[in-house]
């Protein structure tokens, strides 16, 4: 039998992708790239990346089903490709972290690499091998490239050795409070995780930056964040995760003390609403609302600065 060809192949997309091509007419315009840039293997360019990288953004499912979003630290090195295929990943377990519930063996992660100062990022995601404690490596099931638009450029550096975790005691809440509050109506940057379980069986999890000019999210006094969605470049992986499953994880970083706020909920995608007029630049909103809330006070061993001539 001959084999299919690429074109002849099922879609790339999986249908919440697919139904937010549709929703902007972009659906056979998308069928090439997604044939052509979501690799099962890393192409030599992202291999050499990763291993440079202080930090990397994961998403991971807990067992009830919620997903979180969460950065990590290492010493350049911590990430490596011994293959096109794999990602070994040299990270202590962290029970501060409610993200590291869902890195078990076996378990579907998402990953962000992201280079703050050149604005280079790369994401993947894949199925995790565990094979100690302090380290696991990802079998690549997706790999793609994302362009630099919306990164506010930093510049990262060490205050501690990323082996030594703070002595700050993580705050555990149902609600944002005054301090919580602020993070998010400062923040320029931040990350979201989501998945969806295929059809196969096969869980996959994906994790993004987003970035806008400071207080960018708008919250309202309900503790409900609405986030405008930017033109970018039509994969539409997160929202279309958000249709099939309408979960979320988002990770907000404090860069100038290493604070961490992580949150999980639900979230609802807003195709045509009219307050998405009131957001420049935006093409649609979504909606988020928090239901577990984790700061994590000096969780992170780095400290960014905004290089001034910016």
């Amino acid at each position: 039998m001959l084999e299919q060809t690429r074109q002849d192949a099922p879609s790339p997309w999986h249908e919440g992708e697919l139904a937010m091509q549709r929703s902007v007419g972009v659906v056979e315009r998308m069928d090439g790239p997604g044939r052509n840039f979501l690799r099962k293997a890393m192409p030599e360019q992202h291999r050499a990346f990763f291993p440079m990288l202080p930090f990397a953004v994961l998403g991971a499912v807990d067992a009830k089903g919620d997903v979180w979003a969460t950065v990590r630290a290492g010493q350049p090195g911590f990430l490596s490709s011994p293959e096109p295929e794999i990602l070994d990943v040299s990270l202590s377990r962290d029970p501060a972290d409610p993200a590291d519930a869902g890195m078990e063996d076996g378990d579907a992660i998402g990953m962000l690499g992201i280079q703050l100062e050149t604005r280079r990022r790369n994401r993947l995601n894949g199925v995790i091998r565990r094979t100690e404690a302090g380290a696991f490596h990802v079998r690549v099931g997706q790999s793609f490239g994302n362009c630099p638009q919306y990164i506010q450029p930093r510049s990262a550096a060490f205050v501690r050795d990323p082996d030594l975790p703070t002595a700050m005691t993580p705050l555990h809440s149902g609600e944002l409070d005054d301090r919580t509050r602020r993070m998010i109506e400062d923040a320029d940057t931040f990350f979201v995780a989501s998945y969806i379980d295929r059809d196969n069986g096969e869980r996959q999890v994906d994790v993004s930056h987003r970035g806008g000019y400071a207080g960018f999210v708008r919250l309202s006094a309900d503790g409900v964040l609405t986030v405008p969605d930017f033109p970018g470049n039509r994969f539409f992986n997160t929202l279309g995760n958000f249709l099939v499953n309408p979960k979320a994880g988002l990770v907000f970083v404090d860069f100038k003390t290493g604070d961490m706020l992580q949150m999980t909920g639900k979230v609802e995608v807003l195709l045509d609403s009219p307050e998405v007029a009131t957001f420049q630049r935006a093409e649609r909103l979504w909606r988020f609302t928090p239901e577990a809330i984790v700061l994590r006070p000096d969780a992170l061993p780095l400290r960014w600065s905004v290089p001034r001539d910016l």
